[in-house]
């Protein structure tokens, strides 16, 4: 029985890198999804939850919910956006009668993308290859506020001559943190150093995270230092498409 899904391609996916969002549908529907992205869907409202806007990012949850709540299960490409809608739309609804209800049944069908193929589909990606050595970056919220850990692992691990190398800090922020490297930049250009570092140590050839925000952030930092190493969503890998232009390669 085919399942129907919706994706949440999210904004930064729309505006800087929207091959994360094919690369998405492609995987969901080797494994056997039929895959809808809802037109009215916008920002999930993070930023300006970050920055302590009530009252836009509860209007921004709103139109998230209205766009999303028909569909059964809902998947994005994104730890910090999926854990945005699933562990925050809740709280910003806390207290209010007519939108927690509306609130909590999306919040209990959205899953990060590899979450998804992984836990509940069972899925792995067959027949794609890849003569290369990876290594892997945490992003925080999805490994905190998600619990995403194994789940991309296993799913990188079914991909032929794909090697992973570990990485000191796996689990340590990259910097990026949303709106922290605009309110912190030389903090945020601190912490991203030690990353870069990290990365270049591993003798990888690429690097994979779930959140393109913590791969943009990282990959300007490498390509700044001269490095070789070329960053890519991990989804991407997954789904047959780690041959194409890097994060921050494309013209």
């Amino acid at each position: 029985m085919t399942q129907q899904v919706a994706l949440f391609v999210t904004c930064l996916v729309d505006l800087m890198r929207p091959r994360i969002g094919f690369a998405a549908i492609r995987a969901l529907e080797a494994a056997g999804c039929d895959v809808i992205v809802p037109q009215g869907q916008t920002c999930c409202g993070q930023p300006a939850l970050n920055s302590g806007d009530h009252a836009h990012a509860a209007a921004l949850a709103k139109q998230t919910i209205e766009a999303l709540e028909p569909y059964a299960a809902i998947v994005v490409p994104s730890g910090s956006c999926a854990g945005t809608i699933r562990c925050h739309y809740p709280e910003i609804f806390e207290g209010d009668a007519d939108w927690l209800p509306r609130a909590q049944a999306v919040a209990a069908k959205t899953y990060e993308v590899m979450a998804y193929l992984d836990e509940v589909l069972g899925w792995k990606p067959e027949s794609i290859s890849i003569d290369a050595t990876a290594t892997y970056h945490d992003s925080c919220s999805g490994l905190r506020e998600l619990g995403i850990k194994a789940q991309p692992r296993r799913l990188l691990k079914a991909i032929d001559g794909l090697r992973l190398a570990p990485l000191a800090g796996e689990e340590t922020c990259c910097g990026f943190g949303g709106t922290f490297c605009v309110k912190y930049p030389a903090i945020s250009n601190a912490i991203v150093g030690e990353k870069a570092d990290a990365i270049d140590a591993t003798g990888a050839d690429l690097l994979l995270a779930g959140d393109l925000g913590c791969l943009m952030n990282m990959a300007g930092k490498l390509h700044r230092d001269g490095s070789t190493v070329r960053a890519f969503h991990a989804i991407e890998l997954i789904a047959g498409m780690g041959d194409g232009p890097a994060i921050g390669e494309e013209p």
